[in-house]
């Protein structure tokens, strides 16, 4: 018997949540600025979806578009100011000029996040070396999940990688939960379930009038049911 996949929903403030929530999310990614692939929203936009909804919400943690952390004291001071707004999980993932992970970036974001969970998201998608990248992440308190593409330039490149790392959990820096997002689509489904990938998360396709539009519950349904059939 497989587990209930997770379905992750990118919301932009409370409307978003509610009816992400409705249709049948079971979590969401707060952000802001999706013409810069998301950045860290307001501690007030944060507060408003807490009180609206009462699934899980993952606070993302990036002040800039791109993958450099830039300036690292203002992101552990926006990382406290989500924590008092009532954050509890986050999003977040640096890279250094070479392409590899921004530890020193990380270790200090994390150390004001009090053991929350986080996932490190895409920017493994740009990394130099996606498993380096894994390895030397191995251990950090509260990671639990990577979201990922497999590839810099969406799922359908990136399935044969998603695929080889999935067959890969019990190795040191794969036990994380493998969140496939960045060009999903619902026909990819079926072999990212097959090979045992138990997380999706979706933006644009919660929204059918795009991102000027806000998320549909009808769509989020829709994904609902393709991840819980047969």
């Amino acid at each position: 018997m497989s587990t209930r996949a997770v379905l992750e929903v990118i919301a932009l403030d409370a409307e978003d949540a509610v009816a992400a929530q409705a249709g049948g999310a079971d979590r969401l990614e707060l952000v802001t600025d999706m013409a810069a692939d998301g950045l860290t929203p307001s501690a007030e936009t944060v507060a408003a979806i807490r009180a609206a909804v009462d699934i899980p919400l993952r606070v993302m943690l990036r002040l800039a578009d791109g993958f450099a952390a830039g300036d690292v004291r203002r992101l552990v001071e926006v990382a406290g100011r989500m924590r008092e707004a009532g954050a509890e999980e986050f999003v977040l993932g640096f890279l250094d000029a070479d392409g590899g992970v921004d530890l020193d970036a990380v270790e200090r974001v994390v150390g004001v996040l009090d053991g929350c969970r986080w996932t490190f998201h895409r920017a493994i998608d740009r990394a130099a070396d996606r498993d380096a990248l894994r390895k030397q992440l191995d251990g950090m308190p509260g990671l639990d999940t990577y979201l990922t593409a497999g590839s810099a330039t969406g799922v359908d490149d990136g399935l044969p990688t998603l695929l080889a790392e999935a067959a890969r959990g019990a190795e040191p820096g794969y036990e994380q939960r493998v969140l496939v997002g960045g060009g999903l689509r619902l026909d990819h489904v079926p072999v990212l379930r097959a090979a045992g990938i138990d997380g999706f998360h979706i933006g644009g396709a919660a929204r059918p009038g795009g991102w000027a539009g806000p998320v549909s519950a009808a769509a989020v349904g829709e994904w609902r049911r393709a991840l819980d059939g047969p």
